[in-house]
């Protein structure tokens, strides 16, 4: 597969900004310290010796430094640590052929997926492997660079192609591979303000209306994290993928990232579930539209449905409108309340009151 220059020269635009830019500075100090910590933890020769802890304080982004959510499966992780050490042992050995090793881990634990494996392999081998996540695979699909995968290619035969592309980024680029998911990275960041019109920053959510924006904007993750509770669950289940249950949560397409997607538990839909936040009610729509026909020409068969579905936090007369025009068999609305309380105590309160709250 070629490189285009036009990808190439985006990738240089914010490589050149890197230092100027808080986040990606961030990402790439940090870089030093965090091998420095884990390359021996999943060192081949010592993976066997792997304790629970160790492996546990690698899932937190305050001490990985850039990855976020690999947390969410930890339980299942960790439910058998001799079973993860087997897994981490089979990805880990560079003398078997690389899909075969990569599928063997993430059909052996629960919730070993994608990312985390990757990761992984990227702070054993830094030179060697690099990182296939959403974020990654949004900005490889944004700058044209994802593979067309033939039908029937298994998760190690798609990351064996992915890899190639990473590695040859980072020689193209001359940088290492942790330093080009964090161009990836910011490649998705910008495609984000873009689509939206709202950049995600600290300052910008503590000023007026921006403040209630800043409990609201974790709903996907409360979704993610929820969905068996909610009404939706009971017809739909958030689209999965070997090793990763939630692999439906911020989809990856060349168009931008699905807020979740979903496909019906006994009939033949999908639904695109987009989150109404900060942007307006045309970009919502739009964003909705774009994604269903991304859905109905990338991932669903002939006979299957794909609907559309805004979620926010109050349905506008704009909004009702133009899903009407849509039709609501097509695109439908849900509206969702966030509930912040803070309660007062008694301090007089005795030790048996205090331990029955």
């Amino acid at each position: 597969m070629a490189i285009p220059a036009e990808a190439l020269e985006r990738l240089k635009a914010v490589l050149a900004r890197a230092e100027s830019d808080a986040e990606i500075h961030r990402i790439v100090k940090a870089r030093d310290e965090v091998l420095a910590r884990y390359q021996s933890v999943f060192h081949p020769r010592r993976i066997s010796e792997l304790q629970e802890m160790e492996f546990r304080s690698f899932l937190y982004f305050e001490n990985n430094q850039h990855w976020t959510g690999l947390t969410r499966q930890i339980t299942r992780l960790t439910a058998d640590m001799d079973l993860l050490r087997e897994a981490l042992a089979a990805l880990l050995d560079e003398d078997r052929p690389l899909a075969k090793r990569f599928d063997q881990a993430l059909e052996s634990v629960k919730g070993l997926g994608k990312a985390l494996a990757t990761a992984i392999l990227l702070v054993a081998y830094p030179d060697r492997y690099g990182v296939w996540n959403n974020t990654s695979e949004a900005a490889l699909k944004a700058l044209d660079l994802w593979p067309s995968f033939d039908r029937g290619l298994s998760m190690g035969q798609k990351y064996e192609q992915i890899n190639w592309i990473l590695n040859e980024l980072a020689k193209r680029l001359d940088i290492d591979l942790w330093t080009l998911d964090a161009l990836l990275f910011a490649i998705v960041e910008q495609l984000s303000e873009d689509d939206s019109g709202v950049k995600d920053s600290s300052e910008q959510l503590l000023k007026g209306e921006e403040t209630k924006f800043g409990l609201e904007r974790h709903l996907h993750e409360f979704l993610r994290d929820n969905w068996r509770l909610t009404e939706l669950a009971r017809e739909w289940e958030i689209y999965s993928e070997p090793g990763d249950d939630t692999a439906g949560y911020e989809y990856p397409t060349d168009v931008g990232r699905i807020d979740i997607l979903a496909r019906h538990k006994t009939r033949a839909e999908w639904l695109v579930i987009e989150l109404k936040r900060g942007q307006s009610t045309d970009q919502t729509v739009g964003q909705v539209l774009r994604y269903m026909g991304w859905v109905r020409r990338k991932m669903a068969r002939p006979d299957e449905k794909v609907k559309g579905m805004i979620i926010a936090r109050n349905a506008d007369k704009g909004l009702l409108y133009a899903v009407e025009a849509m039709g609501t068999e097509r695109i439908s609305v849900m509206e969702y309340e966030v509930q912040f309380q803070l309660k007062a105590i008694h301090l007089d309160r005795t030790e048996e009151e205090v331990i029955s709250a």
